[in-house]
């Protein structure tokens, strides 16, 4: 049959594989979205959790700098935790609030954020090729009506895929550099960074702050 001929020939494989990007960008869109992105305990626990975690990656804090309480969720914060007034949590390594995710991005969750962002783009670019590939152009109204759908699916991936790809390509610069988006935008407000004799205290290298992250 025609369905014998298409396997031998591996013409089904290409399908099942998108397919199966597409189910793996579902599970990684639930998963990051439901997770704990980091949220600080309570004191007792964030202070240990800081000591196992952190101690490492972070420097020495400025004389004039002190830990402060939060004053929504009164834990007291470790260095880059931030109040997310949405989520009504503080968050360690706060990144920035996803309203897509409809959750904050964390020290937890940042990681599995990237690789969504990844598996995402190449299922938009794979779409994307489709979609071109079956556009044929003529200038006629009878050709807009029947390629309508196929047009309009072309820009909407198009679209998306100029977003997926800045998004990554800006957070993968962040990370190298090891700092946050909150960081980077807030950098004038926060005062460990203000106070900070360098401009990035916690840059180790691109190598190592790649490692640290991902692993």
């Amino acid at each position: 049959s025609d369905l014998q001929k298409q396997e031998e020939r591996g013409e089904l494989l290409q399908p099942l594989i998108f397919v199966l990007l597409v189910l793996c960008s579902v599970l990684l869109y639930f998963k990051v979205s439901l997770m704990d992105p980091g949220f600080v305990k309570p004191e007792e626990e964030a202070k240990e959790g800081e000591d196992k975690g952190q101690g490492v990656v972070i420097p020495q804090i400025p004389g004039d700098v002190k830990l402060r309480r939060c004053g929504y969720c009164l834990v007291k914060q470790p260095m880059r935790a931030k109040h997310c007034q949405l989520c009504q949590h503080c968050v360690r390594r706060y990144d920035h609030h996803c309203p897509w995710l409809e959750n904050c991005v964390g020290e937890r969750n940042h990681p599995l954020f990237i690789v969504y962002l990844s598996v995402q783009l190449v299922v938009l670019l794979w779409g994307g090729h489709v979609a071109w590939s079956g556009l044929y152009f003529e200038q006629s109204w009878e050709w807009l009506q029947h390629n309508i759908f196929l047009l309009v699916s072309f820009l909407l991936i198009f679209i998306c895929t100029i977003v997926v790809l800045l998004l990554l390509v800006s957070h993968l610069y962040l990370i190298s550099c090891n700092t946050t988006t909150w960081e980077f935008m807030s950098h004038h407000r926060i005062s460990y960074l203000r106070h900070s004799e360098l401009e990035n205290p916690f840059d180790q290298g691109i190598i190592l702050n790649l490692w640290r992250f991902f692993c």
